[in-house]
């Protein structure tokens, strides 16, 4: 078992610890029940991981909320339900919440117990790449609202992280490629992390496509512990996102935009994050912020993993430009990128006019 932690430096009640393992998932259930003794317990599951996994993850059913799949379930009408949910189970603030999912599950079930009797204790047991490499780790939570993603959301940090490889197994492959859409971007950032450790992930991405093909599950570990090593030490560094912390948003300026403009239908959150770093290599090398090279390379990357740009048919860019202005990182129509430099760095950008006439696609 692998085991890291998060130390923030802003506040000693901000250190909590990251466990990697393959243990069987009976086993989880134990370790879950081990942590949680004494305390009354709300456990939200996704509807798919729920379904595959009951057996193994056998709670109490007053215990469980079931939440539906995919990013239009992260809204304030599910987290009323939930709310009153806590309220007919009558947790206390020394009681605990329990997030078994992917991102949507995590996001939901942080606000909620950050939020609820102003707050109490949750644990984050990821269950796709996605969250296992990102959104399980640092403290962000939210819900979606009509004019955004995210709009309404909390700094609130788990108790602790369990990440179990086995639940990868049964992973469709449009959300392992998702996952790998955030993973391939801690590549493009790793050197701006500040981490006191070097890992060179972009190369250990180009080295080990069939192991990826594979999944292979050691493969799968060093990937999601390098990723969650370079997040924490950011996070460590700039819990709310006063600074450093923006780094992680390459890709995300442009891929929310997306994601707004396609009503979450057409493109999972991580390939939207793969046409953002398509944008943003493009606006990098078109304003020569990054040289010829390392644009080739990249792009070389991402045709390797399988992501080819879309055409975008029906996608409106005067209506992508509006949703990129309404960012939170943005302000009076002025719009905040991350944009790739040099291999592993970027730098923040301000930019007031976009051009409607972007692109995604490789520049030869």
């Amino acid at each position: 078992m692998i085991e890291l932690k998060v130390n923030i430096a802003e506040t000693k009640a901000s250190q909590y610890p990251i466990y990697i393992n393959s243990n069987p998932i009976s086993e989880l259930k134990k370790e879950l029940d081990k942590k949680t003794e004494n305390k009354k317990k709300l456990v939200i599951f996704s509807e798919k991981v729920y379904k595959l996994y009951k057996k193994e993850l056998n709670f109490n059913q007053s215990e469980i909320f079931v939440l539906k799949d995919g990013e239009n379930q992260k809204n304030i009408k599910n987290y009323a339900k939930i709310i009153n949910k806590a309220i007919s189970l009558r947790l206390s603030r020394k009681d605990i919440i329990i997030a078994i999912g992917g991102g949507v599950v995590g996001d939901m079930a942080g606000f909620v117990a950050s939020t609820y009797m102003r707050g109490i204790e949750f644990l984050q047991v990821p269950t796709t790449l996605l969250a296992c490499v990102d959104s399980s780790v640092g403290g962000k939570t939210a819900i979606d609202m009509p004019h955004g993603k995210n709009f309404v959301g909390t700094f609130y940090q788990p108790k602790a992280v369990y990440i179990n490889l086995n639940f990868l197994k049964t992973l469709d492959e449009k959300q392992y490629k998702s996952g790998f859409g955030e993973v391939i971007k801690y590549a493009f950032i790793e050197k701006s992390c500040n981490h006191q450790e070097y890992f060179n992930l972009l190369d250990i991405l180009k080295n080990n496509i069939s192991s990826y093909k594979s999944r292979d599950l050691e493969f799968l570990e060093n990937i999601i512990k390098i990723c969650l090593e370079l997040k924490s030490s950011v996070v460590n560094q700039d819990e709310k996102e006063k600074g450093l912390r923006k780094i992680l948003n390459l890709g995300h300026t442009f891929g929310h935009a997306l994601e707004e403009e396609t009503k979450y239908r057409r493109f999972t959150h991580g390939h939207a994050v793969i046409y953002g770093l398509m944008y943003i290599f493009n606006y990098a090398l078109e304003h020569n912020l990054c040289d010829k090279k390392y644009y080739d390379e990249a792009f070389t990357l991402l045709n390797v993993y399988e992501y080819e740009p879309d055409k975008l048919l029906f996608i409106n860019p005067k209506h992508v430009i509006n949703y990129m202005k309404t960012d939170k990182k943005s302000s009076n129509d002025i719009i905040t990128f991350i944009v790739p430099t040099k291999i592993g760095e970027v730098v923040e950008i301000q930019e007031k006019n976009i051009s409607e006439n972007y692109s995604i696609n490789y520049q030869k």
